[in-house]
């Protein structure tokens, strides 16, 4: 009733057909291994984009010195002497001191326990 021929293609001088039965015997030649040449011809063609990337923020935070953070230039710092920082502590009455609570903001908890 049903005839044995096996399936065929319509169109088999295509491009397409050709393919498809060259893959059935090379199936990592055509397929596998453009697909690894993809992939790996892709990591090598970011990787200036990747590293323009780390540029750009590595330019934006920049570490900056101890003089720059205290916002301070070669001219405004002020020479110290241990000596004269000696004496300028001596001179300070260091016994006579109260404490003061800062003050809190409306709403803050001030932690007193009542």
């Amino acid at each position: 009733m049903f005839a044995n021929k096996s399936f065929r293609s319509t169109l088999p001088n295509t491009l397409a057909a050709r393919y498809r039965t060259a893959l059935q015997k090379h199936p990592f030649l055509l397929f596998g291994l453009p697909f690894i040449l993809t992939i790996v011809g892709g990591s090598f063609a970011l990787t200036p984009a990747t590293a323009l990337r780390y540029e750009r923020y590595d330019r934006k935070n920049q570490q900056i010195s101890h003089e720059e953070a205290m916002g301070l230039r070669n001219g405004e710092r002020r020479k110290v002497d241990m000596k004269e920082e000696y004496y300028r502590l001596q001179a300070k009455d260091l016994e006579n001191w109260e404490q003061r609570r800062v003050k809190r903001l409306p709403g803050e908890i001030d932690g007193i326990l009542e």
